[in-house]
């Protein structure tokens, strides 16, 4: 086995709690795949589609998802922190409960997300797009936000402390 399964198609495959670390998954198609509880550390997925992938509870930690497609994924529970997801689609994903602290989020679409009760803890979200985005809650400590667009963002329970708005 290589570890690799660059731009291959497992679109509604069942990957539930398999161990994928350091797998390169780069420009796969997962669309609907499940990968609930499937370890994804250090895995790069960057270019992969995921669109309405179940990812609940998945171990991303370190992960590369640079410009990936998760429109309407379920990443509820997941665990991203240091993960790198510039440039990535998270339109309507469900992120509630995601850890995501020290993680890089720069040039990321979050439009209409929901990060409610999420750990961004020291995020960089420059120029990141979160409008209508659900923040309830939301850990943000010293997280970066200069540029993003946080346009009726529901920021109500947010830890904001330290948080960079500069022209936010």
């Amino acid at each position: 086995a290589t570890g690799a399964c660059v731009s291959c198609s497992l679109e509604n495959f069942d990957l539930q709690h398999l161990d994928l670390s350091g797998v390169d998954l780069s420009g796969a198609n997962l669309n609907r795949a499940n990968l609930e509880a499937t370890n994804l550390s250090e895995a790069n997925l960057s270019g992969a589609i995921l669109a309405e992938a179940n990812l609940r509870k998945a171990n991303l930690y370190r992960a590369k998802l640079l410009g990936a497609n998760l429109t309407r994924a379920d990443l509820s529970g997941a665990y991203l922190a240091k993960s790198n997801l510039s440039g990535t689609n998270l339109t309507e994903a469900n992120l509630s409960g995601v850890d995501l602290s020290n993680g890089n989020l720069i040039d990321a679409n979050l439009t209409k997300a929901d990060l409610s009760y999420g750990n961004l803890y020291l995020t960089n979200l420059l120029r990141a797009t979160l409008i209508r985005t659900d923040l309830t809650n939301s850990n943000l400590v010293a997280a970066y936000l200069e540029e993003a667009n946080l346009n009726l963002a529901d920021l109500s329970g947010a830890n904001l402390s330290r948080v960079d708005l500069r022209d936010a």
